[in-house]
């Protein structure tokens, strides 16, 4: 670092583009890709990254790395992978809790630390709620601990995390602006950083065990499997009460000329499933169907309910469930719990804006938000990330909502998986990118491609079913910071930053600095992007451990491992997709995700400074 450094005009621009980034992180005004798209033209704009460096981020080793990684995922589950290893812990595992979340936990783990630990968790989703309904054990004792632990597992590989893929393209960036004289930093091979990781997921593993019959939540939601464990053909979990019945709308009905959006405004309408008018009964009828007369209605309430309808709107309450017995076979359909991830394109509609039934063929029966079920206005809701939609749909609608990116199916679906015929070449590509990052010098980026062209060419998976398994919003959030990153160490503001740095630490000991890096960046990670803070913090840490006369390269690696410490609030991806299924609330994941966060930070930087 450079001696006596000053605040200049450049500098201070990035500050004020830093902070900015960092307001915008936290308060949500915008999503955070369109965030760091903006701060990526922001910052050519201003000059301070030269324009033919500007957009490197999206052919960046990482950026490549993280889509290769999302497209194996995809050819994994497709493959029905997934439900061998289900089937494999309810034989190994039993029905104890003490042995199923460790077994859990650990699958889990090992597979987040080759593929992203929210690719993990959502392949697990489906197989935990399984694992639920069969052992009886509640959703609630068993997805904080998956999730945990995805999180941990993600840091046993430099695969694992976007902060550790992008961690070896940060540090060349750092050697690219190096005071002469200091040392190339070096870069982290595969395996690197695994037994830090290791003690990490053991450790989380562990904390489980012991504290979690106490702090864990025993909510009464309860995983959604086979609707037949019922009487009827709803889940009664969610304090949705009656049963199906079919409305024959008369000549003299107001409902005639309708349409069926407008009809479930009227006062006193049961929920509205199905419809038949001149064709065959279906299922979700779309708002701007029209109402008949001998239309019949398949609709969902009380008896009371649907009687005192059906005797208003002049509609024939029919003896029994005939016209659609067959679609509400409960082998045919039922009751599922859907979850909105974060980055889905519905987020910030309406359900009505989104068009749940005639897009999709999905009734939604009411809302699970944080634990709070909302079963009235239910389609004025406007939907946010972690909302766990209680639905109603054919199994087929349902597995093919289980292909679109939008939504992630936490209900095991009764039905063959798509494609087990192709699962010995995903695992042959798996295997083959696997090792080539072991055994050979190819780039991380070439070496995970060549296992998901293998899929694309052997059709475990189509072109188009890859570029879906993308989440692009990931894609361009990494790419789109990596140039702010560039303009810290072009513009010497990292290095300044940590000449102040200095200035407040003064003598403090090497462990004493550790832990504060190591606690900045878990704060930063808890209220924006882990990858915005890893691309932050990690300049600046370089800097303070030249000053310091410490191991630069350990440094980045605190930072990078820290900011997977995200434990405290729902804002990590991974949380954001358990808190509906689970029925959590904030409080559950501040209860059991601060203790987690203490002993994170103590282990890590106490593996950390062992093994490097």
């Amino acid at each position: 670092m450079d001696a006596g450094l000053t605040l200049s005009t450049e500098m201070m621009l990035v500050l004020g583009v830093l902070i900015t980034t960092v307001m915008l992180f936290v308060f949500e005004v915008v999503r955070v890709d369109v965030v760091a798209l903006t701060v990526m033209v922001l910052l050519g704009l201003l000059g301070l990254v030269p324009s033919d460096q500007l957009f490197n981020g999206f052919a960046s080793n990482a950026v490549i790395s993280i889509i290769a990684v999302m497209i194996l995922g995809a050819g994994l589950d497709r493959t029905g992978v997934m439900t061998v290893v289900a089937g494999y812990i309810l034989r190994v595992g039993g029905k104890t809790a003490n042995k199923i979340i460790p077994m859990i936990s650990g699958t889990v783990g090992g597979i987040s630390s080759l593929m992203q630990n929210v690719g993990a968790t959502a392949l697990f989703l489906p197989v935990v709620s399984r694992i639920s309904v069969r052992t009886e054990i509640p959703l609630s004792r068993l997805l904080m601990p998956m999730g945990f632990c995805a999180i941990l597992g993600g840091t046993m590989t430099m695969v694992g995390s976007s902060p550790l893929i992008l961690l070896n393209d940060l540090i060349s960036a750092s050697n690219a602006s190096l005071p002469s004289g200091v040392e190339t930093l070096g870069h982290f091979d595969l395996f690197d950083v695994f037994p830090v990781g290791l003690a990490l997921l053991l450790t989380g593993i562990i904390y489980f065990l012991i504290v979690g019959p106490w702090l864990l939540p025993e909510n009464k939601i309860e995983a959604s499997a086979a609707p037949a464990r019922t009487k009827t053909y709803f889940a009664d979990t969610y304090g949705i009460e009656g049963d199906v019945y079919e409305l024959l709308v008369t000549v003299d009905s107001p409902l005639v000329g309708m349409r069926v959006g407008d009809a479930e405004q009227l006062e006193g309408i049961p929920r509205l499933l199905a419809i038949r008018n001149t064709d065959e009964p279906r299922m979700a009828p779309p708002s701007d169907e029209m109402i008949w007369v001998g239309t019949i209605l398949g609709v969902m309430g009380t008896r009371d309910v649907v009687g005192r309808f059906a005797l208003d709107y002049h509609c024939r309450l029919q003896p029994r469930v005939k016209t659609f017995g067959g679609l509400f076979n409960p082998s045919r359909a039922g009751i599922s719990e859907v979850v909105i991830p974060p980055g889905s394109k519905i987020i910030g509609q309406s359900i009505g804006e989104a068009r749940l039934r005639s897009r999709y063929g999905i009734s939604v029966l009411a809302v699970n938000r944080r634990g709070n079920v909302i079963t009235e206005d239910v389609r004025e809701q406007v939907l946010e990330a972690g909302d766990c939609l209680v639905s109603h749909s054919t199994w087929r609608d349902l597995s093919a909502l289980h292909d679109d990116r939008k939504f992630i199916v936490a209900t095991d679906i009764p039905k063959e998986e798509q494609r087990p015929q192709k699962v010995g070449w995903a695992l042959t590509f798996f295997a083959l990118s696997i090792s080539m990052i072991m055994f050979t010098d190819f780039r991380l980026s070439i070496a995970l491609l060549v296992g998901a062209l293998g899929m694309i060419l052997t059709n475990v998976l189509s072109i188009d079913e890859a570029y879906n398994s993308v989440s692009w919003k990931t894609v361009f959030l990494v790419a789109s910071l990596i140039p702010i990153g560039l303009a810290m160490e072009l513009t010497n503001t990292a290095a300044w930053i940590a000449q102040q740095a200095m200035v407040l630490l003064g003598g403090m000991p090497d462990i004493a600095v550790q832990v504060v890096i190591a606690v900045l960046a878990t704060a930063f990670t808890l209220v924006m992007s882990n990858v915005g803070a890893t691309t932050i913090l990690v300049p600046i840490a370089i800097s303070i451990a030249i000053a310091t006369g410490a191991n630069p390269t350990m440094y980045a690696l605190i930072v990078a491992l820290s900011t997977s410490n995200a434990f405290i609030l729902p804002t990590h991806q991974v949380n954001a997709l358990i808190i509906g299924p689970g029925g959590y609330k904030v409080a559950d994941f501040v209860r059991v995700g601060s203790g987690m966060s203490v002993i994170f930070l103590v282990v890590m930087l106490t593996m950390v400074n062992l093994v490097f």
